[in-house]
């Protein structure tokens, strides 16, 4: 059947180049698929979809960060009537907030790495465990993140990271292999493993979507058990943060535990992406995806 799609793609994130590049991948999913669509940039056509919402049969969003990820345009299709694939205004929320995340990953048994919350013009207390991670609660795609190793490097990525917004997450760095799990459906996905090129401490914005500079192997190259102990743990994420359709929870290994670092919920489309991988390991080429994807939204609608 034939639908008539708002694709969704741009926005005002940190993100928005990496948005535009995963939109035009799904434009041409849509074309091949024979359905018609058309693209709102969220940065400057949310009155005009309102006004035509009524043209579309559902959107498809290929938006991160804030204002695409946290909820905020989840609500206003909500309120439009418009269904959308991806997690609703909670789940949304509840991922974008890594912080309440971390809470809600030890609940559900998963490990995570030891840290705290720091808020902006409010006194540090005291941090003595080196290195770290210092990252903003809310961004996503390694945005504002740092490793910092020394107590001398730390204020300038706390500046760095308190640029982009209000509360900053500080975490223990540990040394492992990096792994990500795509679900799709209630599917857990192919485990992924990521080797950052080198010059990539870890799986940083360039290393993410510079193509040829980082491996993504899949399937990851580790014990079936472990495997499936991510496929576990991944589905155990996204089912704690209340999400829907389609996620990608990330991973450090270490030995052999598991630690659980952020789940995304609208895992990137471009063609360096991960989620699009697995799923094309799992027997779903990237129109297949995308045509899968808008059947959930239309199921749940």
């Amino acid at each position: 059947m034939m639908l008539k799609v708002a694709l969704l793609c741009g926005g005002k994130s940190a993100e928005r180049e990496v948005s535009l590049k995963g939109g035009q991948a799904v434009a041409a999913a849509l074309k091949k698929l024979g359905h018609q669509f058309k693209i709102f940039d969220p940065a400057k056509d949310l009155p005009l979809l309102a006004q035509e919402t009524k043209n579309y049969n559902v959107a498809f969003l290929v938006l991160h960060g804030p204002g695409g990820e946290d909820g905020t345009i989840q609500g206003f299709l909500d309120s439009l009537g418009l269904s959308y694939q991806g997690a609703g205004v909670l789940g949304s929320a509840l991922a974008m907030d890594k912080a309440l995340s971390k809470i809600l990953y030890q609940e559900a048994g998963l490990l995570v790495p030891k840290g705290l919350v720091l808020e902006k013009n409010k006194p540090l207390p005291q941090i003595n465990f080196f290195p770290l991670v210092v990252k903003p609660v809310s961004q996503g795609s390694s945005v504002g993140i740092s490793i910092v190793r020394t107590p001398d490097e730390l204020d300038s990525a706390l500046e760095a990271a308190f640029a982009l917004e209000e509360r900053v997450l500080v975490e223990e760095y540990l040394e492992g292999r990096e792994l990500t799990v795509g679900i799709l459906g209630e599917e857990a996905l192919p485990v992924v493993e990521i080797i950052p090129g080198e010059g990539h401490t870890f799986f940083d914005y360039q290393a993410k979507y510079t193509p040829g500079v980082t491996q993504e192997l899949c399937p990851a190259p580790i014990p079936e058990e472990i495997a499936r102990e991510a496929q576990r743990a991944a589905l155990a994420a996204h089912q704690a943060l209340r999400l829907r359709h389609y996620s990608r929870t990330d991973f450090i290994l270490v030995g052999e535990r598991l630690y659980v670092l952020e789940t995304n919920t609208i895992p990137g489309m471009t063609e360096t992406s991960l989620l699009p991988l697995a799923a094309k390991v799992a027997g779903y080429p990237f129109e297949d995806l995308v045509q899968k994807l808008l059947d959930l939204a239309l199921t749940a609608a």
